[in-house]
């Protein structure tokens, strides 16, 4: 079930997305939901009644969480996990656009990445009950100030940014993220290929890792890490990150006033 937040007029809502497409595709439908899906059992929302076909709503990013948490390095195989935090206010959906802030980061580059959305206050979760705390899936772009990483790895500044987390473009609540294919391209041509089997820490180890550390809320989401091959983006560029299995997430890069 691909689960998606939009926006119709002055209403904001929650709505399953219908039909066979990938992406976004705007043939596809959205059933409008009552409430928002968390703490629901999929197959358990009530519907409104009400549909829409995609291209006459804006995707907005899926959830609104608490907190952003990132593994660094995971293709590369750390042997530890290296995370990292980025605000609520980095998170920005589908179709918006990633605002460079030209005047403090002459560097910023893209980071395809499998999102993980927790769907139930959670804390010290055994690697083997994770999944009993995942909402879905999503596609996320770990945008980053590569020229403002400090010495000794401290990221909040290079990756904290408003818009400097794209997700969507919706949860996918149906998948199994043991070995997806990802991959980012920038204007057409990719970038970042990999599948999510070769990630070091998987998604029931990063889940049990970071709830060790904070206690994780409805909504909040974990970044898996980005593979190799992660690159400058310019202004105007379009730069998208594809799970299979989920979707496809697209944005444009455009300077910050």
């Amino acid at each position: 079930m691909r689960i998606a937040r939009f926006a119709k007029g002055d209403g904001v809502a929650y709505g399953v997305v219908e039909g066979e497409g990938e992406g976004a595709d705007l043939s596809l439908t959205i059933a409008e939901l009552h409430g928002h899906p968390f703490g629901t059992q999929p197959g358990g929302v009530r519907y409104t009644g009400h549909r829409y076909p995609l291209a006459e709503v804006r995707l907005l990013a899926p959830v609104l969480p608490s907190k952003v948490v990132g593994v660094a390095g995971n293709y590369e195989g750390p042997e530890e996990p290296d995370i990292f935090l980025k605000p609520s206010t980095s998170v920005t959906g589908h179709g918006d656009r990633i605002a460079w802030p030209l005047k403090l980061t002459e560097r910023i580059e893209f980071g395809g990445s499998l999102a993980i959305v927790i769907g139930r206050l959670c804390r010290e979760v055994p690697r083997e009950r994770a999944e009993d705390v995942v909402f879905g899936y999503a596609c996320a772009n770990d945008v980053t100030a590569a020229d403002l990483i400090a010495p000794g790895g401290q990221w909040t500044r290079a990756k904290g940014f408003d818009t400097f987390c794209p997700l969507g473009p919706w949860i996918e609540t149906g998948t199994e993220p043991a070995d997806l294919e990802l991959v980012t391209s920038v204007n057409g041509v990719d970038k970042q290929h990999a599948r999510t089997s070769s990630l070091r820490w998987d998604v029931p180890s990063v889940i049990a890792y970071v709830s060790q550390i904070m206690t994780l809320l409805p909504g909040d989401v974990l970044l898996t890490g980005t593979p190799e091959g992660t690159g400058p983006l310019a202004e105007g560029d379009e730069v998208s990150v594809t799970i299979s299995t989920i979707g496809t997430l697209t944005n444009k890069v455009a300077v910050r006033d």
